[in-house]
């Protein structure tokens, strides 16, 4: 089960649940705190006696309203009012984080005493290293939450989104844009992934098996932006050592960027994209191979200076020398200015030259990385006739992404557990995503769409970056520090 976006009512459902479980047990809090117990309804004020009767100062209710802060703020107040009530055990205030309001209710309104302002109770004896594992503990969810919830860092591994991020980039990448996930396998070593650290072990049990929804979100995933998500394949990349794969919400995180959303029709003609017959936005850095045609030596440090890390020595059929270099195309031009350097011009392949590996299917589609295409994206409500050019363009994605229990495909007839169907409407958006860098990535050219439920966040902004062919102070690159990611 799976929901891209809480519908209004059952959002206003949510919250009027909440702020009455909420509101009854401070009914009783206020009443056991000698105060009006009718204050617990009150919206607003009743946060300013919340803070008055477990002695936090009052203006804090306006920290209430701030992103972020406000989570550490109600998280403090929630424990202190626990405490004023005489629940301090590890169990009581775990419980009461897990599952307020409904402990705070049981709280309330069961047998319990109000013992005065949390912070002027007599604090309880510890232990040097209970306060270092009360710390740890604290630490470890807080950090727990904000990485489910508001951000994630992620390193950039490989070139495919050069020159718009370089390997060694170091990001943070925003959960709220899109929505948070609910985790599927809540089993799991915290700030973990799929993996414990330095090993191939599993981070995470699968004894309980959850369904997963997205929280509401500030927006959705549109054209050009630079998405996160799971590998959706199940390939190597998502094996794990027993052979098995890693779940949904475990898969490979893999970043890319978003060139087409669902009912776009997309078509690359000579390595341009084309959205609905119109050009795309291209990437100011976006890449691609280029031969540099030039008989002298071109030095290392000349392709630095370019800003050129892939490239070698190449040779074209009719003999002409030169380098096949990975770059933009202002860089190319710059580079065949040069007056050891004949030309520099990017190498496409011809459109008759179709590739195995290449998706949907290269047997109906002779496609290629440079000619692609046109190719609809599937989205929720959109609908298809079965027929066998259909399946063998959308049949992977009913099969696989769809959540339905059995499906059988052979040729034009499409079997779903058990009921051959003539049509199908999709219950999944999708997401066509491609790498800046069009002659180094492994994206949706190859393996397919993103489902929806796949989807991670956006990346936000660059907070370090490491070269690693830099030496000592130079290995970080100081002027991509916190830059923002277009």
């Amino acid at each position: 089960m799976y929901l891209n976006d809480f519908s209004l009512t059952f959002t206003l459902v949510f919250i009027i649940g909440w702020y009455a479980l909420q509101s009854i047990s401070y009914y009783k809090f206020f009443e056991k705190a000698d105060k009006p117990g009718w204050i617990g309804f009150i919206p607003f004020y009743n946060y300013y006696v919340h803070l008055e009767i477990v002695g936090r100062p009052k203006w804090w209710v306006f920290l209430l309203f701030v992103p972020v802060v406000n989570f550490f703020i109600a998280l403090t107040i929630h424990l202190d009012l626990l405490k004023s009530f005489g629940k301090y055990s590890y169990f009581d205030q775990s419980v009461g984080v897990i599952l307020a309001p409904f402990y705070m209710t049981y709280v309330a309104w069961s047998d319990t005493k109000y013992l005065g302002k949390a912070t002027e109770l007599p604090k309880r004896k510890r232990t040097f290293s209970q306060e270092w594992f009360e710390a740890i503990v604290f630490a470890v969810f807080a950090a727990t939450f904000i990485r489910w919830i508001f951000m994630e860092a992620y390193v950039i591994p490989t070139p495919s989104m050069e020159r718009s991020l370089l390997v060694g980039d170091f990001l943070f990448v925003s959960k709220i844009n899109y929505g948070p996930r609910t985790p599927k396998t809540p089993i799991q070593i915290p700030l973990t992934h799929a993996k414990i650290w330095g090993t191939e072990t599993p981070s995470y049990l699968e004894w309980i098996e959850l369904p997963q929804f997205r929280l509401p979100s500030l927006g959705k995933v549109e054209r050009n932006d630079v998405v996160v998500f799971n590998y959706p394949v199940n390939d190597n990349y998502n094996q794990r050592p027993d052979g098995d794969y890693h779940p949904l919400d475990l898969k490979t995180h893999y970043i890319k960027r978003c060139v087409a959303i669902p009912g776009d029709v997309l078509e690359v003609k000579r390595g341009e994209v084309y959205i609905n017959g119109e050009k795309g936005v291209d990437p100011e850095l976006m890449q691609h191979r280029y031969f540099i045609e030039t008989d002298q030596v071109i030095r290392d440090r000349v392709f630095s200076d370019y800003k050129i890390w892939e490239y070698g020595p190449a040779m074209k059929p009719d003999g002409a020398k030169g380098y096949i270099a990975l770059t933009t195309a202002n860089m190319a031009a710059k580079l065949a200015a040069l007056d050891f350097v004949k030309s520099a011009d990017p190498m496409f392949m011809d459109a008759e030259n179709s590739e195995p590996r290449i998706f949907p299917d290269s047997r109906y589609f002779p496609w290629n990385a440079d000619n692609f295409g046109p190719l609809e994206i599937p989205g929720r409500g959109i609908t298809i006739q079965v027929d066998e050019y259909n399946l063998a363009k959308y049949g992977s994605t009913i099969q696989d992404y769809e959540d339905l229990e059995d499906v059988q495909i052979d040729v034009d007839k499409l079997v779903i557990n058990g009921q051959e169907v003539s049509e199908y409407t999709f219950t999944k958006d999708y997401y066509f995503m491609m790498g800046d860098n069009r002659h180094n990535s492994e994206d949706s050219r190859y393996w397919g769409f993103v489902p929806e439920d796949y989807i991670v966040g956006e990346a936000s902004f660059i907070w370090m970056s490491m070269d690693e062919r830099g030496s000592f102070l130079n290995k970080i690159r100081w002027n991509r520090l916190f830059n923002p990611i277009n």
